[in-house]
């Protein structure tokens, strides 16, 4: 059997690849952005010692849990739409729809994990150190802001990692919505040239390259901030 890679040099095909890679990229860095910043607020609200606001927060994180990614994905996209407003539906729509919902039902998605981790992080810290950051005098946000959260967030870098790699190989379950993301072009171009092992080979290659690098990425990050606590 012959294979020939030469053929996505030449037409669109180069140009289609690279396409889906780039919105890949940008789907992945927004999600995370943005899910690690919801995170860091979830974190927060379940320190916050009413029980009304942290079963509704837990609510949250469990749905997002333990939902199946692929159908958080089609609720924003499928059923959201028909519970806007009207301006705001045709509002959205001006733009680019696919994109937009996959965005938010990933960073939502990866929120509900990383809050988890953080929140592991803070647990396990000493108490010791919420009573020195108070002889200093700090608040409760203060400790938490200046102390707390900055060590949980380190002591939580492994498992980060390890959910921004699943963030980002699930990156590609947006294509169910239409999301032009390498997957998607990946398939679209299978489909006009039938030229299934070459152009799969190709976008596995390019998954595997770019999760070594966050692997990296994160292993330097260990080393360069490492956390001030251990248990």
């Amino acid at each position: 059997m012959h294979f020939d890679f030469a053929f996505l040099a030449g037409g669109n095909y180069g140009a289609i690849l690279l396409a889906g890679a780039l919105t890949t990229v940008r789907l992945f860095a927004g999600a995370w952005i943005l899910g690690f910043a919801i995170a860091l607020v979830l974190t927060v609200l379940r320190t916050i010692p009413w029980r009304p606001l942290q079963l509704l927060v837990a609510a949250f994180v469990e749905y997002h849990r333990n939902v199946p990614t692929v159908v958080q994905i089609m609720v924003w996209y499928f059923g959201m739409p028909q519970v806007l407003p009207d301006g705001m539906r045709l509002w959205i729509n001006r733009g680019d729809t696919e994109f937009l919902f996959g965005l938010i039902a990933l960073s939502l998605n990866v929120s509900g994990f990383m809050s988890e981790d953080i929140r592991a992080g803070l647990r396990a810290i000493p108490g010791t150190q919420i009573e020195a950051a108070r002889s200093v005098g700090l608040g409760a946000w203060g400790a938490l802001r200046h102390v707390m959260l900055p060590q949980a967030v380190r002591i939580a870098v492994p498992p980060l990692i390890n959910r921004s790699l699943i963030l980002f190989k699930d990156t590609s379950l947006a294509m169910v919505i239409g999301v032009g993301e390498l997957t998607y072009q990946v398939k679209a171009i299978e489909n006009q040239t039938f030229r299934s092992f070459e152009v799969f080979a190709v976008s596995t290659t390019l998954y595997l390259a770019a999760s070594l690098a966050l692997m990296g990425l994160g292993a330097w990050f260990g080393r360069r901030y490492p956390p001030a606590y251990r248990r």
